[in-house]
């Protein structure tokens, strides 16, 4: 899948990864971009901190936690020059709602490097859920981190991911409800854009079942956003999705969002997307632990 991040030259970041473990432990490395802060967190490779950003608002808290899952790309060069993920915009309204944000990015991505993952393999036999599972694995491991920080607050957390990262904040619908509030994923998938091309998938149907199969297990309320205009994952197909989520036994609210730039699939990268999300943003904040499964468009 393609990425579109603002580029952040942060001090940190410019490091070699291994001289900044050597200089620190886990925690607040430097200055980010407008009041995020550049931390180190855990990842899945004891040897290989990962790289995130924290906002926080002002105070000592504790503040409830919300987790930024970014995009993913299969391939490797788009990758390593991927830069620190920010969703800036998002960050600022969940801080302006009282919210710690961290967005951290995962192994096999940018400054952070590593091994990757949450591969899905080939097209044809594309193995979704694991991919989505070990992308769930690496999300949990973040949120569970600073979840320990004195800062925040022990239950309430909440996570939004994009695309590949609301796929697999999927695989983390069967998490403690008291811990875990609510789920928000934009044009959550994986395998859009098969070969470059808009609007074609890879094993499209394996999508479909791994969904229904997320939705087996889930006990945390999900709202699934997809904007009119996203060429990866159009609101048709993104419907099918929540639909077998549905019927997995999965709790969801879909909404269809007015298209956003040239591609939707980025809206919530920038402020006038997430402006146009925000009330349904509002509403899954709000709800917490409450159940709608109602689909349609925003109102």
């Amino acid at each position: 899948m393609h990425f579109a991040y603002g580029f952040l030259l942060l001090p940190a970041l410019l490091m070699p990864l291994g001289s900044v473990a050597r200089a620190q432990a886990f925690g607040p490395v430097g200055d980010g971009p407008a009041g995020a802060q550049v931390w180190r967190i855990p990842s899945q490779d004891p040897a290989r901190p990962a790289l995130a950003l924290l906002y926080r608002p002002a105070g000592a808290g504790p503040f409830r936690l919300a987790v930024v899952a970014h995009a993913s790309t299969q391939n490797a060069l788009r990758r390593a020059q991927m830069p620190q993920p920010d969703y800036h915009a998002l960050a600022a309204l969940l801080v302006a709602r009282g919210f710690a944000v961290l967005v951290p990015e995962r192994l096999g991505h940018g400054a952070t490097g590593g091994a990757y993952l949450e591969d899905q393999g080939g097209c044809e036999e594309a193995d979704y859920l694991n991919s989505g599972r070990a992308t769930a694995a690496q999300i949990w491991r973040a949120l569970t981190f600073v979840r320990d920080q004195d800062f925040v607050r022990k239950e309430g957390a909440v996570i939004i991911g994009h695309s590949a990262g609301g796929w697999g904040a999927l695989a983390l619908t069967g998490r403690d409800p008291k811990i875990l509030a609510a789920i928000v994923v934009f044009a959550p998938g994986r395998g859009g854009h098969a070969d470059d091309v808009a609007g074609r998938f890879c094993s499209p149907e394996r999508l479909v079942e791994a969904a229904r199969e997320f939705g087996r297990h889930a006990r945390v309320p999900v709202t699934w956003l997809a904007a009119a205009n996203d060429s990866y994952f159009p609101p048709a197909f993104s419907g099918q999705l929540a639909e077998a989520f549905k019927d997995g036994g999965g709790k969801v609210t879909f909404s269809i969002l007015p298209a956003a730039g040239e591609d939707g699939h980025w809206l919530v990268e920038h402020e006038d997307g997430v402006a146009l999300a925000a009330y349904a943003l509002d509403r899954a904040l709000k709800r917490g632990t409450a159940v709608t499964r109602d689909t349609g468009q925003v109102r």
